[in-house]
């Protein structure tokens, strides 16, 4: 006979919350639906109850895990703080995975729990970022520990038993710092949030890192100093178990948030799987990944995550300027392989995504528009997203600038690749954030969305899933003046959930605006996806569609680095042709 376990006297609430950001009006980014959920939080979420399972503080207490995704859930301070004053505030409330640009209203949200007595500890990349590569606090860390504020620094994994056991006994320390110690992934539990969490996402999206770190050295990237410069990854077992629990909730689609996945160590084994559970069990997995401009060049690498469902990737272009790529440290982009590794991507019949920085030492505002037109005429790419350089703490390039003196915003809810936030010789900052508007109307005219989709059809790429994101590249940052990368669909905005120091309007003046605003954004929406739309009916009524082609879309040729202006445009483009042919001709020498 067996004995039923007794009732815990207690329950610990530990609540987790992904903070959103404000826009340029002070209003929280929110949406009815967002793009993709926070990997962050589904890896705390899943931590936590691991934990709250094995009993982490003991047999008499039992740990509630309360998960707010503020991007698409309003944050109900007064409803948490009822929640934790009927347990006697024996809880904690801890930010995940807090970026540069969501810190102050991390720290909005922070001031009523630490006003009534509850613990709040922040993590994420600006506290790790900030203790990883400066010798000195900076001031919004500092406000955050005179607010009694504990920060994290590092990975969690391994570590949550002793914050919540320090949680549970009123003494958590002011700073964790694991930023030399990152754990292993392999066996840990796998990322996933609550169903109803994952379908507030379009296409009830679920996330999950294979892995984490990157071996390159780019001086604009923060996950090189935060999650390390060597690659550490989960294994076969631990993502097939990720993307079963995910099925079991109705997941289908799921973004890999590995920064580079094409370095993932077990990268075969991890698609062989998948491939299998897609090939033998007919689970239509769908997969988004990320991967380095050179990953063509792993055998077998494309073909198989093709078979495994990756129908859309994301490349690391950021400029298609051999000199700006050199000062960037990002010397693994080779022009010369751009299109070697693009036309691989579309023969798998992925919707190949990238980005472009504008605001790199050798941009003007001429070379920037010369480079879009090339990249239109001679890359295949689908989506590409501008961001302004930013030196985002956590970067060499913030560390450099930090250490000269330079002036950069104390502003950090602008920190959103969007402002700009330090001064550039070239343009004022006014005119580089007009400069990224005029990018994005070049790249995406109706011509453009044209060839994209004749291009798209030629290479039986999923066509529903490229109309939705032209439709949402296009036309979000244009009306929402919001990164298509912070967006979602359906913006919400609540009146009293305004940055401090801006007023709160009244209502006979909030709602109508509202109303109006929405009822504009709707009509230009509608508009511009009908646009879209009428475009794809007529390329899909030519019978001629799959043999479509153009000079993006013609196989490479020894020739062509004499002819594209991708190769002729600039002296340092001719040098790094001229440095590729010397380094073929001296490895085939030596093959021989």
């Amino acid at each position: 006979m067996s004995i039923p376990s007794p009732e815990p006297k207690r329950r610990f609430q530990f609540i987790l919350i992904k903070p959103s950001r404000y826009d340029d009006d002070g209003y929280v980014i929110q949406w009815a639906r967002a793009y993709v959920p926070p990997n962050s939080l589904a890896v705390l979420y899943s931590l936590a109850r691991d934990a709250a399972q094995r009993a982490a503080l003991g047999p008499d207490v039992a740990i509630d895990v309360t998960v707010v995704d503020e991007f698409s859930s309003r944050v109900r301070i007064k409803r948490l703080l009822s929640l934790l004053r009927r347990h006697d505030g024996f809880g904690l409330v801890g930010f995940v995975g807090v970026q540069t640009t969501q810190f102050p209203r991390c720290l909005d949200l922070a001031r009523p729990f630490r006003a009534a007595g509850v613990p709040v500890i922040i993590g994420g990349f600006h506290v790790s970022g900030c203790l990883a590569m400066l010798p000195e606090l900076e001031p919004e860390l500092k406000v955050a520990l005179d607010m009694g504020i504990s920060l994290f620094a590092g990975e969690v994994e391994g570590r949550l038993d002793g914050v919540l056991q320090d949680a549970a006994n009123g003494t958590l320390k002011p700073i964790y710092d694991y930023l030399k110690d990152l754990p292993s992934l392999e066996s840990q539990p796998t990322p996933i949030l609550p169903a109803k969490h994952l379908r507030r996402t379009l296409q009830s999206f679920g996330s999950f890192d294979a892995g984490r770190g990157c071996p390159y050295q780019c001086s604009f990237c923060v996950i090189i100093n935060v999650q390390g410069k060597k690659s550490r990854g989960r294994t076969a077992d631990d993502v097939e178990r990720a993307i079963r629990e995910h099925w079991a909730h109705g997941i289908r689609h799921f973004g890999v948030t590995d920064d580079n996945f094409a370095r993932h160590k077990e990268w075969e084994a991890i698609l062989d799987r998948i491939i299998e559970m897609r090939e033998r069990e007919n689970m239509n997995i769908r997969l988004m990944i990320q991967a380095d401009m050179l990953c063509h060049k792993i055998p077998n690498f494309i073909e198989k995550a093709g078979r495994a469902g990756a129908n859309r990737v994301f490349v690391g272009l950021e400029s298609i300027n051999p000199a700006n790529l050199i000062a960037a440290k990002k010397r693994q982009n080779k022009i010369t392989e751009y299109r070697a590794n693009l036309l691989a991507w579309k023969k798998a019949g992925a919707i190949v995504t990238a980005g472009y920085i504008i605001g790199f030492p050798f941009d003007t505002p001429e070379t920037i528009r010369q480079d879009i037109e090339i990249i239109k005429k001679e890359l295949p790419l689908d989506i590409l997203g501008f961001t302004l350089l930013c030196p985002l703490p956590g970067s060499e390039d913030h560390k450099v600038l930090w250490e000269k003196g330079v002036w950069m915003d104390p502003d950090l809810n602008l920190y959103d690749a969007e402002h700009m936030v330090t001064n550039n010789p070239l343009l004022s900052n006014a005119q580089w954030v007009e400069l990224i508007r005029s990018a994005w109307r070049a790249y995406y005219t109706p011509e453009h969305i044209e060839t994209i989709v004749r291009r798209a059809e030629a290479s039986y790429c999923s066509m529903s899933r490229l109309v939705a994101l032209l439709w949402t590249f296009s036309i979000n940052l244009e009306i929402e003046r919001i990164h298509p990368y912070h967006g979602g669909i359906l913006r919400r905005k609540y009146r009293r959930d305004r940055r401090p120091g801006m007023p709160i309007e009244p209502i006979w003046s909030f709602y109508p605006k509202f109303a109006w605003d929405f009822a504009t954004k709707s009509y230009r929406g509608l508009r511009q996806l009908i646009m879209i739309g009428r475009i794809a009916r007529r390329v899909r009524k030519d019978p001629n569609r799959f043999s479509y082609t153009d000079q993006a879309m013609t196989p490479v040729s020894d020739e062509e680095t004499e002819r594209l202006e991708l190769f002729t445009h600039t002296d340092t483009a001719r040098q790094a042709v001229e440095h590729a042919h010397k380094v073929a001709h001296l490895t085939g020498a030596t093959a021989a």
